[in-house]
């Protein structure tokens, strides 16, 4: 599954994982978190780098699914496409509980309209192996704030 995955997009996707990885560690690791704490600041520490950072991935993931609607004709890809972002701003905010709740639920959401996208043809035929790799890890990262 992950040999048919070109090696630029696995090797940038498994990267972009890093922020979400990291800010699970220092959840789980309480002397990694204190130090992160004290050395990088909160802004770079436990659920703040997966919610700032799984918020502009969000967004980002609108772009690129604007991206394979300009392979369509009609309106409805292009409208699918912004739903990821518009989630994040409406969905992702309050604490971090929910926050991670409502931010797993848009990356879960994502994986559907990705598949919706490779069903038309519209992706790469590797791109649903790369999105439900990167969507079990983020969602299962965000499962430490959420639990």
């Amino acid at each position: 599954m992950l040999r048919q995955i070109p090696r630029a997009p696995l090797i940038l996707g498994l990267a972009g994982l890093i922020p979400f990885l990291w800010g699970a560690l220092t959840l789980l690791i309480p002397d990694l978190g204190t130090w992160a704490q004290l050395t990088l600041g909160g802004r770079f520490t436990g659920p703040y780098v997966q919610l700032s950072y799984g918020t502009v991935i969000l967004a980002f993931m609108s772009g690129v699914l604007w991206g394979f609607a300009t392979k369509s004709e009609g309106w409805i890809g292009y409208a699918l496409s912004v739903i990821p972002a518009l989630w994040a701003f409406f969905m992702v905010g309050g604490g971090p509980t929910s926050a991670a709740i409502n931010l797993a639920a848009g990356f879960l959401g994502l994986l559907l309209l990705d598949l919706q996208f490779w069903q038309k043809g519209l992706t790469p035929p590797w791109w649903m192996a790369l999105r439900v790799l990167l969507t079990t890890i983020v969602v299962l990262s965000l499962m430490v704030v959420i639990l």
